[in-house]
């Protein structure tokens, strides 16, 4: 009599993607057709089942990492160049900051792992001084806004979470800012003597003294020359990490050369990685350049 009921709640479950029940469900439905007749007992089971199902379907606890195993390497943590990001979005982008900023920290192979983990600024309370410092909004001015880190935490940071030290979001949050502080990319810069100018920098003089400084080889994305123009615009640097959270090359990939590199338009609006034949310009400002 109950056991239609039962199977709708194995197809809930198949639905939750929840392998265990998969296997064992089927079987039981078929040993409590055969084996049971008290009616009580069949309620009794209907309701664990059920329990079982928002247990598995709406805890936070459980990633969907937990279910599909997201395969990834390593991290990229990468800083932009306000001045230039605000060159490529009009937006509400006035008066950027003059440091390089946290872009985000992001595994290789994996990206909107558990959309239903959703994002508490709560969670990062403590670290909303350092967050808006270090991590700021770049393309919105207000203070309030967190549409950007909410952003990644669901893009990026729900499959980060499968290393425990960035399980949670004030971990994932509170370990980029441990890697920045850590990295020091406005410092470096400054003592290799690269800064904000009007004149134009080799890309490969930039790389070789930040792989000078750190003992790796970054990744540096530009903003392709405007038509006419012969410059391109630095605007990102990423550093790559082991899950280990140690430093590591960038490199491109095996057998031949990165494809993004033979894909630099001019007029393009979005950042590649940067030509190492270009002349390269670092902008102090939010201007266009001849």
């Amino acid at each position: 009599m109950f056991l239609p009921h039962l199977c709708r709640v194995q197809i809930f479950l198949v639905m939750c993607d929840v392998p265990v029940f998969q296997v064992v469900l089927p079987a039981f439905c078929s040993y409590l057709d055969n084996k049971m007749k008290s009616a009580k007992l069949h309620y009794w089971i209907l309701g664990w089942c059920f329990m079982t199902l928002c247990h598995w379907c709406t805890s936070d606890t459980v990633t969907q990492s937990d279910i599909h195993p997201h395969s990834w390497k390593k991290l990229y943590f990468a800083h932009h160049w306000p001045v230039t990001v605000c060159k490529m979005n009009a937006n509400d982008c006035h008066d950027p900051p003059k440091y390089w900023t946290i872009h985000g920290l992001w595994p290789d192979r994996a990206e909107d792992c558990n959309k239903t983990w959703h994002f508490n600024v709560t969670e990062i309370k403590d670290l909303l001084s350092d967050m808006r410092h270090y991590w700021p909004d770049v393309l919105h001015s207000s203070l309030n806004r967190t549409q950007f880190w909410k952003h990644e935490w669901y893009k990026h940071g729900t499959c980060a979470a499968t290393l425990e030290v960035l399980n949670s979001q004030k971990k994932y949050f509170g370990k980029a800012i441990e890697l920045y502080q850590q990295v020091d990319l406005n410092g470096c810069l400054l003592k290799a003597g690269i800064k904000p100018s009007s004149s134009y920098y080799k890309m490969t003089a930039i790389k070789e003294a930040l792989t000078r400084i750190y003992g790796v080889t970054p990744k540096i994305q530009c903003l392709p020359p405007e038509e006419g123009e012969e410059a391109q615009t630095i605007g990102q640097i990423e550093f790559c990490f082991t899950k280990e959270l140690q430093l590591e090359n960038c490199t491109a990939l095996e057998g031949g050369s990165n494809p993004m590199q033979a894909h630099l338009k001019p007029g393009s609006s979005e950042l590649s990685v940067c030509n190492d034949t270009l002349p390269t310009y670092y902008p102090a400002e939010v201007q266009d350049h001849k």
